[in-house]
C-alpha cells in the first residue's frame, strides 16, 4: 500500500492542505479549520516540501508555473478538461465555453464546469482562471473571494 502524507501550508488566503506520496502530489486544497492538525511531522517526502516551496514562491510573486510531479485522479473527460486548464496563460481568464471548445466538445459547458469543480490541485491546475461567458466570476471550491484574490494577485504581477 502506498503511504500518503499531508502538509499544511499557511498561505495569504488561508490554510492549504497538500497531500501526496513519495512520488507525486495528489491534492492541494483549501481547508476551513481554525487550528488544523499537522500530519506526518517526522518524515515528509521531498515532493511535498518542493510543492510547499513552489506555492510559497507563487504567493510571493516569484513563480507563475509549477514543476513538481502530480497525479490526476479522474475520468478521461475530467483529465482532458484539467489538461486544457493548464494551457491558460498566467493572469489570463477564459470561459467554460472556451474550455469546452478547446477540448472539442462545444456543448459540454456544464460538464466542463462540473469537472472544474472536481479539480483537486488548486492553483496548479488553474481552475480559478475560469469565468462565466458574461465575464463574471462563478463558482470556486475555495470560495469566490479566493478566486478574486488569486486573479488579482496574478494580474498585479503579470509580466508585460
Amino acid at each position: 500500500m502506498i503511504e500518503t502524507y499531508r502538509l499544511l501550508y499557511h498561505s495569504p488566503i488561508g490554510v492549504i492542505e497538500i497531500t501526496g506520496t513519495d512520488e507525486a502530489i495528489l491534492s492541494i486544497l483549501f481547508i476551513e479549520q481554525e487550528n488544523p492538525t499537522l500530519y506526518n511531522k517526522d518524515r515528509l517526502p521531498g515532493v511535498l516540501e518542493d510543492c510547499k516551496k513552489q506555492l510559497d514562491e507563487y504567493f510571493k510573486g516569484k513563480r507563475s508555473d509549477f514543476t513538481f510531479p502530480y497525479q490526476l485522479k479522474g475520468t478521461d473527460f475530467q483529465k482532458k478538461v484539467w489538461s486544457a486548464l493548464t494551457e491558460i496563460t498566467y493572469a489570463e481568464t477564459v470561459s467554460y465555453k472556451d474550455i469546452a471548445e478547446a477540448i472539442g466538445n462545444e456543448k459540454a459547458i456544464r460538464a466542463v464546469g462540473n469537472a472544474n469543480g472536481k479539480n483537486k490541485l488548486s492553483i496548479v491546475i488553474p481552475c480559478h482562471r475560469i469565468i462565466g461567458s458574461d465575464g463574471k466570476l462563478t463558482g470556486y471550491a475555495g470560495g469566490l473571494w479566493r478566486k478574486e484574490w488569486l486573479l488579482g494577485h496574478e494580474s498585479s504581477l503579470r509580466k508585460e
